[in-house]
């Protein structure tokens, strides 16, 4: 299996809310390409432009990341309307985790995870937090500090190459899995993977953790679901979101 562009594999989050409506006996609901996000994909993309860089190469890579995006999207859309991924809310995923034999696995990286994690639940993360030392990381590091990471403590994550194989190592592919995320769009990148795989049971939890209640999930770990993503200087005030000038940041 091919694996993603390296441009969208390195900038993935995700941002969905979801009215919760669930029974233990749910059938997963189709649904339109109206309820993924808007073109706009709030705190869809990390631009991380290169330190030093040119403004008409950001400008270059700002449309390859724009081109990118819709592309993803139409890929989505598709896999969601034909129900080779079936979506469920947040409530639905707990219950059908709590009252089933379904997995649920949980992609998103090491710093939110070690925050909140649902009881059970397995972790392997499809981007993590860079740990790289080499000129090209640094710099990508020095550009999201600048960018507003200093405010909301967000990394640099990087693409989980051995993701599927990890997967493969814990699942066999007619398991029924459950896929979150904090806010709901590495998840669906993640089923996409999974699904071009050969895995035949992909559910997606629309919004992620981020848009659960904590009576939908039995949590541990030091911070609610919602707060997972945020740290740095917003942490300490108990403050979401970044400075107005950290335009192209992800939480």
């Amino acid at each position: 299996m091919a694996a993603p562009p390296l441009g969208l594999a390195c900038r993935v989050a995700g941002a969905f809310t979801t009215p919760a409506v669930a029974h233990s006996g749910f059938r997963p609901r189709r649904l339109g390409p109206g309820l993924l996000p808007s073109k706009r994909w709030s705190g869809v993309v990390r631009m991380g432009a290169v330190v030093g860089g040119g403004q008409e190469g950001e400008e270059d890579e700002e449309l390859r990341q724009t081109k990118e995006q819709a592309a993803a999207r139409r890929r989505w859309e598709t896999l969601i309307r034909e129900q080779k991924i079936k979506t469920l809310t947040p409530r639905e995923a707990g219950y059908t985790f709590k009252l089933t034999d379904k997995a649920l696995l949980d992609v998103r990286p090491s710093n939110e995870r070690q925050k909140a994690w649902v009881k059970g639940s397995t972790w392997i993360p499809i981007f993590d937090v860079d740990t790289s030392v080499d000129l090209g990381g640094l710099s990508k590091k020095v550009s999201n500090f600048v960018m507003g990471g200093w405010w909301s403590g967000s990394s640099t994550l990087s693409f989980n190459k051995n993701f599927v194989q990890q997967v493969e190592e814990k699942f066999s592919k007619d398991t029924d899995i459950i896929l979150v995320c904090q806010k709901g769009l590495r998840s669906l990148a993640a089923c996409e993977q999974l699904y071009n795989a050969g895995f035949e049971n992909l559910f997606w939890v629309q919004g992620g953790l981020e848009a659960a209640e904590e009576e939908d999930f039995e949590r541990e770990g030091s911070q609610p679901f919602k707060l997972a993503a945020i740290g740095g200087v917003s942490e300490f005030f108990g403050i979401r979101g970044v400075p107005i000038f950290a335009k192209y940041q992800v939480s």
